[in-house]
This record gives C-alpha cells, structure tokens and sequence, in this order.
C-alpha cells in the first residue's frame, strides 16, 4: 500500500564487486590472496551484510573473464555462488545478473526459481541484455554471430520476461501456493527503452543518476512509465548507484580513497572513463573539459557498447561543475556511479536528502574495499538511518518479495 513520506523506508542492496569496488581492491595486505574465489569470504560479506538488516546483495556478471592484472573482478557463477551465500544466511536476499541475450527462457527460469525456493524466496534477477562481443563469442558459432542492436535486444527481453514469468506463473499454479512468492526481478532502467521494459515487469530499477535534480526525473519518468503500463507506480522502487569511501573525518575518507587509486592500473580510470563516454582516450585533454562534440551529440549505436544512462548521466555532471577531464577524474571515483568520500554522517544526510526529495525508494551501495568498507557501513552508517526512522531495525519478512512490497509501511510500531 502506498505510503506518506514519514512511512517510507528505505530499501538497501550492496553490489559485491570482487573484493571492493576501488581496482586495487584485491591488494589489501589482510586479503588472503584467493579470496575472490574462497566460499568463506562470500559468506563472511553475507553475514555482515545481513548483521546490517541490509535488503540483499548483488552480485554483476559477464559471462567472460577479465584480466587479472588490471583487476580481478568476478570468477564464479551467480548462480552456484548464491546457493551457498543462501545456506549461510537466514533474511539477506540475493541478485543474480543473468543475461536476456543469450541465455534460454526456459532454462533459466528453473534455475532461478531453484534458487528462490531453496533460499526461502529471496533471490532476486537482474535483468540485463548483453552487448559485450567478447560475451558472445562465448556462446559458439551460431549465437556468437548474434550481434543484436539496442532495440533488437530490448524487444527480445520483452518477450524473453514474458515467457519466464508465464512458466513461473504456471509453476505456482501446480504447487498450490505451497512455493515462496516468485523472485524479485531487477533492472537497469538508464534508456528511455530500459526504462519502458523496467516499467513493465521489473519490481527494482537501479539507476545511475548523479545529480539530485535529474534524479528526480528519473524516478518520476519511470513511475509514469508503470502507470502507464497499468501498474501501480509504488511496486517499482527505484535504486540509483552509490559508491561510498567511509572515514571517521572527511579528511580520512579522502586520504583513504588517494591511497588505494594510487595503487591501482595507472590508465584504469581513463580507460573506465573513455569507455562509459565512447571516445578515444588519446583524444582526452586532462586539463581541459570535454570536447566538445563528445558532449554535444550521441555516440553511433551501432559501435558504441556502453551504457547510455552512464553516459548522459555522467556528461550532465560534468557540465553543470565545469571540469576538466582531470577533475572528472578524480570525481569518477564510482566509475558511473555517484561517489562520496566522507564521514557516516555526511552519507546518510546525502541518504536521506535523496530519499525524501523523491530521487530514490533506496540505493545500490557499491563499497570501496571488503569486508572492512561493508563493516564500516554497517556499524556507522546504518545505525544513523536507524535513528532517523528511515531504516529497519530487524527483518520483518522473510521472502524478498514481501519485504521489498512492505517498504511503505511505518517503523513506528
């Protein structure tokens, strides 16, 4: 049921990135070094995510392997990996990122629900249509060839949602209402047609807005979005990404987050960054802003392979601050996503800001380094949430689905 502004509450989901979101994550001298691929250190993320009342975790994935030696990022599959992060929990919900593009409906629609009802019902799919090459080739000779454009992948997910929840659908029909509720679907909602399918079937959205006012916009487009679909805008709840370095100044925070981009590949963020734009990075004058054409006009879809959301997301803020490319740098910190580097005070004012304006039901919390960045998250800023009654204090529902739907109801009680 819909609820007033002092009744909402907030949803938070943390994006396990590896071992932490900054690229030099992996060297922390605390770290064994094959952590990213020991059960154990899932499994103590997941608890302290859970020790936080924190709504689920997410877990991105590309079906092909990134180079170690810029960063290790993600070596398992979500879906294996999830089953044992379920074991070791009891209330923490799980996103698992599975491709529209080439994957088979029928298929995974099992494994998803597999997962849901071993779990208790709290997984949760992330949605997302493909577009990396090197992915597809993975896939052999007849779908490796497949090499859709961006509305040829949007109009398979259409149709690709449509069939999994019509097995799901049909699944619970047999069982007799004796399975957990069906899993939450999430997606990314930065397009017009991203936001169009999100509006459609999606319980989460997860958006890259930087600045509030755009924020704002966002949400309320793809609420009108659901509406015009004929849903009820208040069963979608929109996430924007949050990248967060915590330190007990503002001092700390930035020194934290300087030590570990220092130690990362000197040309990962450029590289990041002239990926998100669609430009040559040669082409980049550090100390001077965006050229212009690069803010003026779209990139050619038919080679550009980021994500358009980032990208107008990204241009806006640099343009409404001024920066140079050096600066923008700096502040690309959250590669995409909005960043702060300060104290658990200064996040959960900025929280709380965007949450009561309109621009977020919650956010996607991606944390500079684990387990030490997700426990200071937990310890600090969660209980500041805490008190100002916009976040819970002990799991109410167990299934993802019901808790993510119950979101409007008061704390009071």
């Amino acid at each position: 049921m819909p609820g007033t502004e002092s009744e909402r509450r907030l949803i938070l989901n943390v994006n396990v990135i590896g071992v932490g979101q900054r690229p030099a994550a992996w060297r922390q001298p605390e770290l064994h070094p094959r952590a990213i691929i020991d059960p154990a250190y899932w499994e103590n993320v997941a608890r302290i995510a859970e020790r936080g009342m924190i709504d689920a975790i997410f877990i991105a994935d590309t079906p092909v392997l990134s180079d170690p030696r810029r960063r290790p990022w993600q070596y398992l599959e979500p879906s294996t990996l999830l089953a044992r992060v379920a074991a070791a929990t009891t209330h923490l919900g799980m996103v698992w990122t599975a491709s529209t593009t080439y994957n088979h409906p029928g298929e995974l629609a099992e494994r998803l629900l597999t997962l849901n009802t071993l779990s208790g019902g709290r997984a949760a799919w992330n949605v997302v249509t493909t577009v990396n090459p090197r992915a597809a080739d993975n896939f052999g000779a007849s779908l490796g060839a497949y090499r859709p454009t961006s509305d040829e992948r949007y109009a398979r997910a259409g149709a690709f949602l449509e069939q999994v929840l019509e097995l799901w659908d049909r699944d619970g029909r047999g069982w007799g209402g004796d399975r957990p509720p069906r899993p939450v679907l999430v997606q990314a909602g930065g397009s017009q047609a991203g936001q169009r399918l999100a509006a459609r079937h999606a319980d989460v959205v997860y958006s890259v807005e930087m600045e509030l006012e755009q924020a704002v916009r966002s949400r309320a487009a793809v609420r009108a979005f659901a509406a015009e679909a004929g849903r009820d805008p208040d069963d979608v709840a929109v996430l924007p990404g949050l990248a967060l370095v915590i330190g007990s100044t503002e001092r700390e925070a930035r020194e934290r987050f300087d030590h570990w981009e220092s130690r990362a590949h000197p040309k990962f963020s450029l590289d990041a960054l002239s990926f998100a734009l669609g430009v040559d990075a040669e082409r980049l004058d550090l100390d001077a802003p965006l050229p212009a054409d690069v803010v003026e006009h779209e990139p050619d879809p038919a080679t550009f392979k980021g994500s358009t959301g980032y990208r107008r997301s990204l241009i806006a803020h640099a343009r409404k601050e001024n920066l140079t490319v050096r600066q923008m740098l700096r502040d690309f910190g959250g590669y995409g996503q909005r960043f702060i580097a300060g104290t658990p005070e200064r996040i959960a004012d900025s929280i709380e800001e965007w949450f009561r304006a309109g621009a977020a039901d919650g956010f996607n919390v991606m944390i500079d380094l684990f387990p030490s960045g997700l426990e200071d998250f937990v310890d600090h800023v969660v209980p500041i949430l805490q008190r100002r009654g916009l976040f819970r204090t002990e799991y109410e529902e167990r299934d993802l689905r019901s808790r993510i739907r119950g979101r409007s109801r008061a704390l009071a009680h």
